[in-house]
């Protein structure tokens, strides 16, 4: 398919609307984007003919069902070139994947070992990892950043060492925009033994994922910021991982045999989802992926980047203006600053422009303590996103800036 954008926003119909009179911009993509009529109306086909519960039926809803969610697993495992559907396991969102994998260690890390992060984790990749180091004993260590939010790569061999039991990181990270570079981090972490696990919330709507080449143990995935519905995400594991650790919930569908006494656990990829799955959001996700594929990735990205260097070159001659994150390698993430307005009252103003935009600390608080500021405003750019958007940001950007200064 060509990349027209205006054939793309059409199929966006949460778009064409007014906020306080104004045509909606909706700028707060690396929160969620929206929701195009293919996921829709995926959604409501699953509510109007074939709802039902999966694996547990033999009637034909229920198969039917089991057949469409199943088809998704294989969708996702050929998106992430990962070597079986069985590596592909759906969860609640990042969060609960990264929090299954840090539990599922509980019983494998020990005192003497550390876990390793970096000083741009979102919230959701710093806080069970800590919770993981309080219940074993184990050292959470951080790769540092340097001014221009890189990490600083020549403290790679420092930080991970012989006693490394795993390093988790953002693929990109979702304040910054920066661009991190996985294969050298996951072969530094291959050379002492070390697990790695990387959080793709931010990559999986702008770029290409290959699982297997990059050789990582772990990955994420988000729906709702690839254009699909809310509550579901994917945890990529290798098979030999995954059999490895433990499920850190217990119930319906991921056991093999169940007495009052003791349980086995079923095999891959059922042995972490427990209880009844989101259904008809992985059936959505998967009409989501096949929007993203049809369009093509790639071309994605390169508007996005347009979008991007645009906005950033556009903004500068703003006064009090200053970028936060300045990565030579950056996904379409403007975080910013203006030299004494507080980020909640531009935010405000943008509003009442009809300018959606994330203001605050965006669930990483280390950041804005390194950077040594309350918060940033995040401007967050789509394949629906237009230059006529950003023309419109820019001048509601200015006029914001010109009442509060």
């Amino acid at each position: 398919m060509a990349f027209d954008v205006h054939d793309i926003r059409e199929q966006f119909p949460i778009l064409n609307q007014k906020v306080h009179g104004k045509p909606l911009v909706y700028f707060d993509n690396a929160a969620t984007a929206q929701k195009p009529i293919a996921v829709i109306k995926a959604i409501s086909d699953y509510y109007l003919n074939y709802n039902a519960n999966v694996h547990r039926g033999v009637h034909t809803l229920s198969q039917r069902a089991t057949d469409a969610m199943e088809s998704v697993r294989e969708q996702v495992r050929a998106h992430l070139n990962a070597a079986e559907a069985a590596e592909i396991i759906f969860t609640r969102g990042i969060t609960d994947s990264i929090n299954a994998i840090a539990y599922g260690l509980s019983n494998t890390v020990q005192k003497g070992q550390n876990v390793v992060i970096t000083a741009m984790e979102h919230h959701s990749n710093i806080v069970p990892w800590q919770m993981l180091c309080e219940r074993t004993g184990a050292e959470l260590r951080h790769l540092p950043m340097d001014e221009h939010g890189e990490l600083i790569l020549d403290r790679l061999e420092v930080v991970i060492d012989q006693n490394t039991a795993i390093v988790a990181f953002n693929h990109i990270s979702n304040t910054l925009g920066t661009i991190n570079p996985v294969q050298k981090i996951i072969s530094q972490a291959k050379k002492v033994g070390a697990w790695t696990l990387v959080d793709g919330a931010q990559s999986g709507p702008h770029t290409i994922v290959d699982v297997q080449s990059w050789d990582v143990d772990f990955f994420t995935l988000s729906s709702h910021k690839m254009y699909g519905p809310t509550g579901l995400g994917i945890l990529y594991g290798k098979r030999e991982r995954l059999e490895a650790i433990a499920p850190y919930q217990g119930g319906g569908e991921m056991i093999s045999t169940v007495t009052l006494e003791k349980s086995t656990y079923a095999g891959l990829p059922h042995k972490f989802e427990a209880g009844t799955p989101h259904v008809e959001g992985i059936i959505g996700f998967g009409a989501a992926l096949k929007f993203i594929n049809e369009i093509g990735i790639e071309s994605i990205s390169a508007h996005e980047q347009s979008l991007l260097e645009y906005a950033t070159k556009q903004c500068s001659g703003i006064k009090g203006f200053r970028v936060i994150g300045n990565s030579k390698n950056k996904a379409s993430v403007l975080s910013f600053v203006i030299d004494g307005v507080h980020p909640y009252d531009l935010g405000v103003l943008l509003d009442q422009q009809g300018i959606a935009v994330r203001t605050g600390q965006h669930c990483t608080q280390p950041i804005m303590d390194a950077f040594c500021i309350e918060g940033t405003v995040r401007a967050s750019f789509a394949m629906y996103n237009t230059f006529e958007e950003i023309d419109s940001f820019i001048s509601g950007l200015k006029k914001a800036v010109s009442m509060l200064l």
